[in-house]
């Protein structure tokens, strides 16, 4: 019969602590990690989670593929196990996706850990950077909804309490000029210009519609604030074709909710959106010029 594992142990989700969280509390653990998929699987080679006796960090999908895992990671701390399993995806696992997976199973040592920090680095330097200007109430949920996704997270503000009030971790700016911090901004960022000044918010996507290098740039706003900004922009002369970049208002006009827990999943969603095709179309660069 198929063993199944219980979920009674304590779970630790990647947006509330970190894998390297994880190692420092449970110095005894197993790594799985997905080293091959093929076909339909639940997710991709190099996908990896943290297995102890009595709790897990991440996850390699989920399903039965996840209990066998489990399993299988906690025999090897208590001394069977296998250190790989390679597991067809169908109906004699009770799972329908139909791909294949193998994953490797490796006891934590000083040096994988040293290997997997320094491999989580050059994932998160790698990672789209999203600059943030503006710390009110959407900003707050913008930065609820964006610190669990693939991307780094960085908040410039004017005002001081408002900075005070943000989760720890978050990387934040304090300065008189926030409009200066979009020339520091790395090629492929994206700038959410969300501040309580409709002035600065204008001031800032100028400078930010100047570069051509960025992936994104929005603004918080509506049909007359788009309006209002394009006769600022001609009065300053520019070219009002700079509005085709600007994304105004942020999160679409489709859902008509002005909640900002709300607009921040619609604008996570657009980033996601914007990276992705942004990533297709840079393997198909490379495709046709390897």
């Amino acid at each position: 019969m198929m063993r199944r594992f219980c979920r009674d142990a304590t779970v630790s989700p990647m947006h509330q602590s970190s894998a390297l969280d994880f190692l420092a509390e449970h110095h005894a653990c197993i790594l799985i990690e997905v080293t091959e998929a093929k076909g339909s699987t639940p997710r991709d080679a190099g996908t990896f989670m943290l297995v102890a006796t009595d709790a897990i960090w991440g996850t390699i999908g989920g399903g039965q593929l996840e209990y066998m895992a489990i399993d299988n990671a906690r025999d090897l701390l208590a001394g069977s196990g296998l250190a790989e399993m390679n597991i067809p995806l169908g109906p004699e696992i009770g799972q329908c996706c139909g791909g294949r997976t193998r994953l490797s199973f490796d006891m934590m040592t000083p040096q994988l850990a040293e290997n997997l920090r320094h491999r989580l680095e050059a994932e998160k330097s790698a990672l789209p950077h999203i600059t943030l200007f503006g710390a009110g109430h959407v900003g707050r949920a913008l930065i609820q909804a964006l610190s669990p996704l693939p991307f780094t997270v960085s908040v410039v503000e004017s005002r001081a309490e408002e900075l005070r009030s943000l989760p720890a971790g978050i990387n934040t700016r304090l300065t008189a000029l926030p409009e200066a911090e979009v020339e520091k901004m790395a090629p492929g960022s994206a700038a959410l210009i969300l501040t309580h000044d409709h002035a600065l918010d204008f001031l800032i996507a100028r400078i930010a519609l100047a570069r051509h290098d960025l992936a994104y740039i929005g603004m918080i706003g509506s049909a007359t604030k788009r309006a209002t900004f394009a006769h600022w922009l001609e009065r300053e002369g520019e070219d009002r074709a700079l509005l085709q970049r600007l994304v105004l208002p942020i999160g679409g006009s489709v859902v008509k909710d002005k909640r900002p827990e709300v607009i921040a999943a619609l604008v996570a969603a657009e980033l996601l959106t914007v990276y992705a095709v942004r990533q297709e179309k840079r393997s198909e660069r490379q495709v046709s010029h390897p």
